[in-house]
């Protein structure tokens, strides 16, 4: 008798539970050798760190099959395999410029940020709700043109270290504004942000193994998506925006910006409600852009494990 499969819960917390491959070491040698030697030589080195993790890291490259038999409808090759962690390998080599503001080395893009900047313009406060999906880090770029853009990430205390950790190996100079979850006052520095006109951006898509989930369709079947972001979203009263920054290849980016929903005058008995039909329309956005784009997907970890399909009869 075979055992059941792990719940979303579980599948979720995997990730969070993995030991990073990367070290400050690494990290720092790679800045060196792509801001002094160029991001041409940071992109031969680059290929081969992404055929070592193609052959040599058998979790991610599972997940990177599972992923792209989803989105093609056939098993993916192995060069398709390889261009999708060539892709996230870009742009986490990316980062190096944008955190060492070398914007003028990358083509970024801007699409429908009007009435983001509309609301900033005017000092109020607003979440963008991203995805492990393309770069975040691209925002940067937006926030020197739009020199009062004021942005801090929400996320979990352990990625918080890391992040830093990052940015210290990157370019010690560079700093973010972080509020870690699960601190007794991480809510309250949520709210101060807001009312002070600041951008609050979370990742939508990723959650850890006690966060409550809600599952809807993503990509042809049901998929585990944290209820968290969106309970906060709705606390807080504010409208939310979907932000993507997408890696086209080379040295491309096209950052999208939609409204997705606004919590402001939603009362107590419709949350839920709202907050459903939130994470439903996020998870249709992503997967509309991922059939853009679809080597930007970076969660590789079986994104539909334990998730089960009402729709077939054994599901029960």
């Amino acid at each position: 008798m075979s055992s059941p499969p792990p719940s979303p819960k579980a599948a979720h917390a995997e990730w969070a539970r993995r030991p990073e491959r990367s070290n400050a070491a690494t990290l720092r040698l790679m800045t060196w050798i792509s801001l002094a030697l160029g991001r041409r030589a940071g992109r031969v080195v680059l290929a081969l760190i992404a055929g070592y993790f193609l052959l040599f890291a058998p979790t991610a490259r599972r997940a990177s099959r599972t992923y792209l038999t989803r989105r093609l409808g056939r098993a993916p090759r192995m060069a398709e395999l390889f261009r999708h962690i060539h892709a996230f390998a870009s742009t986490v080599h990316d980062r190096i410029y944008l955190l060492n503001e070398r914007f003028d080395l990358l083509d970024i893009r801007v699409h429908g940020a009007t009435l983001l900047l509309e609301q900033v313009a005017r000092g109020e406060g607003v979440l963008l709700m991203g995805a492990h999906m393309g770069s975040f880090e691209v925002i940067r770029a937006v926030g020197r043109q739009q020199p009062g853009m004021r942005v801090a990430m929400v996320m979990y205390e352990d990625n918080a270290r890391k992040i830093n950790e990052a940015l210290a190996a990157i370019n010690p100079a560079a700093t973010q504004d972080i509020i870690p979850l699960g601190q007794l006052d991480s809510m309250l520095q949520v709210k101060a942000r807001l009312e002070d006109g600041m951008i609050i951006g979370m990742l939508g898509d990723r959650g850890l193994g006690g966060d409550a989930n809600v599952a809807v369709d993503f990509l042809g079947a049901p998929a585990a998506f944290p209820a968290g972001p969106w309970r906060m979203a709705a606390m807080l009263r504010r409208p939310v925006f979907l932000m993507l920054g997408l890696y086209r290849g080379g040295n491309r980016y096209d950052i999208h910006f939609e409204p997705l929903a606004d919590f402001s005058a939603v009362g107590r008995d419709s949350r839920e409600a709202v907050q459903r039909e939130a994470i439903a329309r996020y998870a249709a956005r992503l997967e509309h852009y991922l059939r853009e784009a679809p080597y930007n997907w970076f969660n590789f970890f079986d994104f539909w494990q334990g998730v089960p399909d009402p729709r077939r009869s054994d599901a029960a």
